[in-house]
């Protein structure tokens, strides 16, 4: 866990500093970055010279890379001593909509900045094809490093390399070792079960995305705690994949669960597929069962019903993530805001019946 002191400096949080370096033997930014109790972005500020960094956390740092005997990556050193107006872009997972439109509007903001992006994309997460990938783009001497991906274990993997450059990462929970910028997932999901409590639901249940998804975490942490908020009961889960597929078959399971008047389903894919369920079924939408979806995928307002849902401004969260890289490269001071999303409402809600 890190704090940010108010001369900007990134601080660690208070532990007990060891001079030992890893398993390895090998002392890396990281055992710097303990052993001076600050971050590793701070040690790479010192390595590489450059301002922000007060006299004496720089005296501490440097003199932790002396008792260390730390020698940075030759590669990393060169890279970050010499501008190359480039940015590497590095992609995880499915190309669902929302990663895919972030990644988008990285692009579009990192041109507008002057900068080039070098993408290294992947299905499937692969802890070395993501080690071996950032390697590849510092040697391709980027600035940066972005991560747009949504398991957390992209998220870990990445955060535990020493590669001599900023982390920039999009993501809706704790990121240790890099600058993490995100939608409010958490909001987003209390927002939607609130609307549905509003309308006089009491049995609110939830179609949740992938374990392994962050996204997914925060949206269920939402969701139960508008309830617990309300005195509502807190119905365990249907868990799904993000596909309308996985959708379907959720929305087969609830079709039994005749006490449920609401779903919160954790994408509008899902949503799409838990439609098709209950149409099949004979359960009316909204007549018989609210249900709200998340992301405001383009097609969600041509539903049949038209799908009441989560917008998310991913376009802005691109941009946010380009700012966030030009602020730790120390070009410009931006002010960011945090984004919630915002609540459209459509015909696949409506009061219960009585």
């Amino acid at each position: 866990m890190t704090t940010t002191d108010a001369a900007g400096e990134t601080l660690a949080a208070s532990v007990a500093p060891s001079a030992d370096p890893g398993p390895s033997g090998v002392p890396t930014m990281f055992d710097v970055a303990r052993l001076a109790g600050v971050s590793h972005q701070t040690v790479s500020r010192v390595l590489n010279d450059l301002s922000g960094v007060r006299a004496s956390t720089r005296e501490r740092v440097e003199k932790a890379i002396a008792d260390l005997n730390y020698t940075p990556s030759p590669a990393a050193r060169a890279m970050a001593k010499r501008r190359s107006g480039s940015i590497g872009l590095l992609q995880a997972g499915r190309p669902d909509y929302g990663p895919s439109n972030a990644a988008l509007g990285f692009n579009e903001a990192a041109r507008g900045a002057g900068y080039t992006v070098s993408q290294a994309s992947m299905r499937d997460l692969d802890a070395d094809t993501l080690t071996q990938e950032a390697h590849r783009l510092v040697l391709q001497r980027v600035e940066a490093i972005v991560l747009i991906a949504g398991e957390r274990e992209a998220v870990e993997v990445l955060g535990g390399i020493d590669v001599g450059v900023p982390l920039v990462t999009v993501a809706s929970e704790h990121a240790a070792g890099m600058h993490r910028v995100s939608i409010d997932q958490y909001a987003g999901a209390r927002l939607a079960t609130e609307h549905l409590i509003g309308l006089g639901h009491r049995e609110i249940r939830h179609v949740v995305g992938p374990a392994e998804s962050m996204d997914a975490a925060e949206r269920r942490r939402g969701w139960n705690d508008a309830l617990l908020a309300a005195g509502l009961p807190v119905i365990l889960p249907i868990e799904g994949d993000w596909l309308a597929a996985g959708g379907y078959a959720a929305g087969l399971a609830l079709v039994d669960d005749t006490a449920a008047t609401a779903v919160f389903v954790g994408n509008d894919q899902m949503a799409l597929g838990v439609l098709h369920a209950f149409r099949d079924a004979g359960v009316q939408v909204p007549g018989d069962v609210s249900i709200v979806g998340f992301d405001d995928i383009p097609e969600a307002a041509h539903f049949a019903p038209p799908l009441t849902t989560m917008r998310q401004d991913f376009d802005a969260l691109g941009r946010d993530v380009m700012a966030t890289v030009v602020d730790v490269l120390g070009q410009a001071a931006t002010t960011r805001v945090d984004r919630v999303p915002e609540l459209i409402e459509r015909a696949s809600t409506a009061a219960p019946r009585s």
